[in-house]
């Protein structure tokens, strides 16, 4: 890694995307406006060509022979990430080789199960996204003030570690420092509860005369935006990190057993301080959210 070198980067390069989405396309465009050499690789030979196009690198078949890249990013969705990143670990035997994906848990232990080196592997996961997707959608400033997660393995030597947050760095992100298994209660709560949330709401649409809808303000939308999230990805996401997600959507069973009680018979002795302190608990908790952007849909 060299450190303040292309016009005050961390990295030296060249890094290779594996998997030229939003995500993956959007790093090419942050690294390259950067000065750093990127090359891209996706299984999609289209969608490899747009991310081109758009300025996010060079093709990996167009790459001169000895191609060696510094660091390996795998940036595409949870069900195939471990398998990249142990064939990445295998071709680039000089590379550190880091991952992007939403789930880190079920990532790592597909990956130790390989049999990889995992001193050269690091688990990340930058908290940002749009709710467009594809590399048309990619922004080189994606990443700007927005959390980077490190999730270091118990192998990941630090050196490996270093580059990863030097990648997060010459993005303009903010590094956190996070395992593997407080990274997936964490996303449990804060990114999945969200989607599943919203998503809950958006379904009970799907049948309701187009006059109530037209009554609709900024509440419904505010709550159902993230409902738009693309449901191939969700449920790999759900799935890898389903035992988190679970415990906490029993909690929200117990508070909805608790509303749907005192709905019941809302005029019961009591029955409106119920009501008055399950909205305050929601004041309390909202109250507690740093910033007002809060974090986009993520894309892996």
């Amino acid at each position: 890694m060299t450190v303040l070198a292309n016009g005050g980067t961390h990295l030296s390069g060249p890094v290779l995307v594996i998997g030229t989405g939003l995500l993956g396309a959007s790093i090419g465009l942050g690294l390259r406006a950067r000065g750093i050499d990127v090359v891209l690789s996706d299984i999609s030979p289209s969608t490899a060509a747009v991310a081109k196009d758009i300025g996010a690198g060079r093709l990996l078949q167009d790459a001169e022979p000895g191609f060696a890249p510094q660091l390996v990013v795998v940036a595409a969705p949870p069900d195939v990430t471990a398998s990249l990143a142990a064939q990445a670990l295998k071709d680039w035997p000089a590379a550190v080789v880091v991952d992007i994906a939403s789930v880190k848990s079920a990532v790592l232990a597909d990956l130790r199960a390989t049999g990889a080196d995992l001193s050269r592997y690091v688990g990340t996961h930058p908290m940002a996204g749009r709710e467009k997707s594809g590399p048309v959608a990619a922004l080189g400033n994606l990443f700007t003030s927005m959390p980077w997660v490190i999730c270091a393995a118990e192998e990941s030597s630090p050196e490996a570690v270093k580059t990863a947050e030097a990648l997060a760095i010459d993005l303009g992100a903010v590094v956190s420092r996070m395992n593997a298994e407080d990274h997936d209660g964490s996303v449990a709560l804060i990114s999945h509860l969200p989607q599943v949330m919203s998503s809950l709401v958006a379904s009970r649409l799907q049948d309701t005369p187009s006059a109530a809808l037209a009554l609709a303000g900024n509440g419904l939308r505010d709550v159902t935006r993230i409902a738009a999230s693309d449901p191939k990805l969700w449920v790999q996401i759900l799935s890898g990190n389903a035992p988190r997600l679970a415990d906490i959507l029993h909690g929200v069973r117990e508070d909805l057993n608790r509303l749907i009680n005192t709905l019941e018979n809302p005029t019961a002795d009591g029955a409106r301080l119920d009501m008055a302190q399950l909205i305050a608990e929601g004041n309390t908790g909202q109250a507690r959210i740093p910033g007002k952007h809060g974090a986009p849909p993520q894309s892996f």
